[in-house]
């Protein structure tokens, strides 16, 4: 079994001590790489330095909607030069949070707006946040014809699913898919199509059912697989295959996974 973890912070300071013995145990666990998502102008530069330990760390960099007032006025600038000279596989992570009302909206769009520019213009999938926002955010791609990407933890409806994959956007499925009280969440996500789904981890944050209150780390990702697999009564074996080959064909990964 391999599985990729499409949405990790491995770059964080939770995983200093302990990342590279993660790193192996992941890879016994079956889980062959990440797809690690920058959120602030600041961590590019680590995040690039964390990539660059292991073949199997891929990065991507952006500006994330909840650090908002951590922005410059000159870091979309900035992101044009990384993304034109390093090696990413995605800009992200990006997108809209209408969960927090002190982050301004205005502010918000025009961030995402660049970042879908800069997508279309290095042809590169996006790895989008969208809390309480899916709507806004279908709205905006839509003036993008032919971006696509993952919508990170999706937690949206079965007409807002259907809407983005016609879009051509993936679903990122993570720990919240393993709580029984995400009952609409899971019913969306038992029929609708294999082929648009993603796994993802979101460590350290957002751990699984089995591990609640604990750092969430990229072990746990066949958990979330065997969740899926239980939910749309296919075998882990199919999961696995599947959503693999979801990953490497969005992000055009060179991995032993392809």
């Amino acid at each position: 079994m391999k599985l990729i973890d499409t949405h990790c912070h491995f770059d964080e300071p939770d995983f200093d001590d302990d990342r590279s013995l993660l790193a192996d145990e992941m890879q016994k666990a079956g889980v062959t790489d990440l797809i690690l998502p920058a959120v602030t102008a600041k961590n590019w530069s680590r995040m690039r330095d964390v990539c660059a330990s292991a073949a199997h760390f891929h990065a991507t960099y952006g500006l994330h909607p909840v650090y908002l007032n951590y922005h410059q006025p000159d870091d979309i600038l900035a992101l044009t030069g990384w993304l034109e000279h390093e090696q990413a596989v995605a800009v992200g992570e990006c997108g809209l949070d209408f969960y927090l009302p002190q982050l301004d909206v205005v502010r918000q769009e025009a961030l995402f707006i660049a970042q879908l520019k800069l997508a279309r213009e290095f042809e590169l999938p996006l790895i989008i946040h969208a809390r309480r926002s899916v709507d806004s955010i279908i709205k905006l791609v839509r003036r993008f014809p032919g971006v696509s990407g993952v919508i990170h933890s999706f937690a949206g409806s079965q007409q807002q699913a259907d809407t983005l994959i016609k879009l051509g956007f993936y679903l990122g499925v993570g720990g919240t898919a393993t709580y029984p009280r995400a009952q609409r969440l899971r019913a969306v996500l038992a029929t609708v199509p294999l082929e648009c789904l993603l796994l993802e981890t979101d460590a350290p944050d957002q751990p699984d059912s089995g591990w609640r209150g604990k750092r969430n780390d990229p072990t746990r990702l066949p958990v979330i697989a065997a969740n899926l697999a239980e939910l749309r009564h296919e075998s882990l074996g199919r999961i696995a295959e599947v959503t693999t080959a979801n990953a490497v064909r969005l992000f055009n990964l060179k991995t032993e996974s392809a």
